[in-house]
């Protein structure tokens, strides 16, 4: 199927002054283009990810990185067969990636950066550990070989995961080489200030996030194993970037994969295995008619409100 639709993952840490400007130029921008998406504003800087036509993402990046100290504003595309997203949001935020610990700051502070044809020979060596930083549902359905994952359910619980584990990680010798990795990047950029702030000095982070590797490097020189969550309707990518095998649980937001989907406590728009049990009985019956009166909506050709799918 022809990929019609742009998707443009990006981020830059930077002073922004006025955010709310910001967002209110940023939203007329999107809108004006027919894009869809988030994109997260605060005084640290800009996150998100967008999708519309070519011509479209080209002219919000443009504005975007015609901002004050933007122009090298990271983004990574990648395409889709449809829109995967529902609507247009720009919001502000106290972080646009939430950690939590003052005086984290990745323009003064960041680890070394590796490229994704570097990788391999980083995380395969024994002297190096390395940090899956992203949350457990996110891991379980892929992550690199001899990664560690820290089962945390937010980003905010890293710092404090990381110094719980410091000394079981590192020992009391001579401190190993650190490699963390991330979906596109930006977590690196504050999970690396971070270990630098608690006097780790060989920090290393994979440059573009886990979506340039799968870019870049092909699928049969890979360490990666499983696939990628994506924020958005295509729920997971593998090698190529290409679409995934997993689907979204519209309960709970995490990807279910095959096996997942075969299990009893599976339902379609209304649970999976990992949720069940965090929903009543009354909660399950509100989404089951959710999903029902928004299949019907869109057998009609129109939304539903509170939709959650495109």
């Amino acid at each position: 199927m022809e990929s019609s639709v742009t998707v443009a993952a990006l981020y830059r840490f930077t002073p922004i002054a006025d955010p709310a400007a910001l967002r209110d130029a940023l939203e007329s921008t999107c809108k004006a283009q027919g894009i869809k998406g988030t994109l997260l504003v605060a005084h640290e800087g800009l996150n998100g990810t967008i999708a519309g036509s070519a011509d479209g993402i080209a002219h919000v990046v443009a504005f975007i990185r015609a901002q004050p100290d933007c122009a090298d504003t990271d983004v990574k595309y990648s395409h889709a067969s449809a829109m995967p997203f529902y609507r247009m949001k720009v919001r502000i935020k106290r972080e646009i990636v939430t950690m939590g610990v003052e005086g984290i700051d990745p323009r003064a502070s960041v680890g070394t950066y590796v490229s994704p044809q570097d990788w391999n020979a980083l995380i395969a060596d024994p002297e190096t550990i390395v940090i899956d930083t992203r949350n457990d549902y996110e891991v379980a359905a892929g992550t690199f070989e001899r990664a560690i994952d820290p089962k945390t359910t937010t980003f905010r619980e890293f710092p404090g995961w990381f110094r719980r584990e410091r000394e079981r990680l590192l020992g009391t010798g001579k401190t190993p080489k650190v490699a963390m990795f991330c979906t596109g990047g930006i977590r690196c950029e504050k999970s690396t200030a971070f270990l630098k702030a608690e006097g780790i000095e060989e920090v290393y982070h994979l440059k573009g996030g886990i979506l340039k590797y799968l870019e870049e490097v092909p699928e049969n020189e890979s360490l990666w194993r499983g696939e990628c969550f994506v924020f958005d309707e295509r729920v997971t990518v593998g090698h190529g970037l290409a679409l995934g095998s997993h689907v979204l649980c519209r309960a709970c937001r995490r990807p279910v994969d095959e096996e997942g989907r075969a299990s009893p406590l599976y339902e379609d728009g209304v649970s999976c295995a990992g949720c069940y049990d965090e929903r009543t009985d009354e909660q399950r019956a509100s989404a089951r008619e959710r999903d029902r009166q928004e299949k019907l909506a869109r057998a009609r050709g129109t939304s539903h409100i509170g939709a959650t799918r495109p």
